[in-house]
């Protein structure tokens, strides 16, 4: 086990070589991230051998499906993951993005000018091709990253984070900028590590995610559990609520943005709900319905108050028949987590209602709550999914691994000119970017 001190020595090489990756230019960070994308294809035989050791110790141990769905990399999932390694590249430089130009009198000019936050702590759960996703929005957003992956996921993680090293020894960002950590204890030591961390980022289920915030002073960005819903209104297009159902449940269910309950209006449930039953049951999906669906459906079985607020991340979900657009809005902001919740309807009326009622990070009118993603979004990739309140919100890109910092530069001005009996007033005169 790393002791404490190592660990804080870590968290200051880290932060050394964060600071470093602050004033570099956009083409080094690029050069830096296609140096990456060409050291993980050149791992990649390591790497897939490493995540079968991974998936064969996590079969033997009795991995539940979802996690061991996630922590898989085959070849094609981790050539996915090298090309949005590389899409991040050909993003815009979060860094040094003027927001403000202003003058604030002759010659005393001021600049709120983005920056990188520092160093991130990311503690994540099974699942390998995070740490590419990760590490890229790191290395562009000019931040240095310590990395924590599940422990089923270990050995994987560990090619991983080296052949990055290894890409990285070979450009200007320190390798130094990405760590990885292997042991739960080490997660307990991070949280206190406040005097070098600026953010956490939990990727795992509610209660883990409660356990970090009440445990650390670094700020956290909550990913927490992605109970997403799927209503089917009175005005909606049979075919189209088929479709959009089946690829929200079923295109990868194990995903925190797969849909977890289904809502469907009393005025087309016997219509619906017939036709989208053997496309569900097609796909090995079990349905947990309330008394209204059992009428309908008589093989499904019986849904609990315990369904309504459970993410299954698996082929499961439960179906509640509602009355009205008000029941099914009702629902979801009780039940929900306020990740992701979509309508399907041809009423534009009841699609703005929804829109703007529901209290979720994501809320989508006719198209699957799949689309809910970072890489989806143009984002290039994501460091997770915040379901909270204050910003970033949603699918969290490079843009929520930046701040910002006022620069002002005078030629002797003194506050004391501007106050007193003959104060001089400022100009306050905004200037062009």
């Amino acid at each position: 086990m790393i002791t404490e001190v190592s660990l804080i020595e870590i968290a200051k090489t880290t932060r050394q070589a964060a600071q470093k990756s602050a004033g570099l230019s956009t083409e080094a960070k690029n050069q830096a991230i296609e140096a990456v994308a060409q050291a993980l294809e050149k791992a990649a035989p390591k790497i897939i051998t490493a995540n079968q050791l991974d998936c064969k110790i996590a079969e033997t141990d009795g991995i539940a499906k979802p996690l061991y769905n996630r922590l898989k990399m085959n070849e094609a999932k981790l050539k996915s993951a090298i090309a949005g390694l590389r899409n991040v590249a050909t993003l815009p430089d979060p860094v040094g993005m003027v927001q403000i130009h202003r003058e604030l009198d002759a010659g005393l000019i001021m600049k709120r000018i983005t920056c990188p936050l520092g160093v991130v702590g990311v503690v994540f759960e099974a699942r390998p091709d995070a740490v590419i996703q990760i590490s890229a929005l790191a290395i562009k957003s000019g931040n240095g990253v310590i990395l924590k992956g599940g422990k089923e996921a270990t050995n994987s993680c560990q090619e991983l984070v080296t052949a990055i090293r290894q890409g990285l020894s070979t450009t200007s960002v320190n390798p130094d900028a990405v760590q990885l950590l292997t042991t739960r204890e080490e997660t307990l030591e991070l949280l206190n590590l406040d005097e070098y961390l600026n953010l956490i980022i939990p990727r795992g289920s509610n209660s883990f995610v409660r356990f970090v915030q009440e445990n650390t002073q670094i700020p956290v960005l909550g990913h927490a559990e992605g109970i997403c819903h799927v209503y089917v209104d009175k005005f909606a297009d049979i075919q189209k609520a088929v479709a959009i159902t089946i690829d929200a449940k079923t295109q990868y269910p194990a995903a925190c943005n797969a849909a977890e309950t289904l809502l469907v209006h009393t005025d087309v449930a016997a219509k619906f709900l017939p036709e989208v039953l053997p496309e569900l049951e097609k796909r090995q999906v079990e349905l947990r319905g309330d008394t209204a669906t059992k009428q309908i459906l008589s093989s499904v079985k019986v849904a609990t108050d315990v369904d309504w607020a459970t993410e299954y991340s698996d082929l499961v979900l439960s179906v509640k028949v509602v009355d009205t657009l008000e029941e099914a809005i009702a629902h979801i902001n009780t039940y929900g987590s306020g990740h992701t919740d979509a309508i399907v309807t041809e009423d534009q009326n009841a699609a703005e209602i929804f829109l703007a009622q529901i209290d979720a990070a994501g809320v989508f009118h006719n198209c699957s709550t799949r689309f809910s993603d970072g890489f989806r979004y143009g984002f290039g990739a994501e460091v997770g999914i915040s379901t909270q309140k204050m910003p970033p919100r949603g699918p969290v890109g490079l843009e929520g691994l930046v701040t910002y910092k006022y620069q002002i530069v005078g030629d002797g001005h003194i506050a004391a000119t501007y106050s007193g009996d003959n104060a001089k007033a400022f100009t306050h005169r905004n200037l062009q970017f």
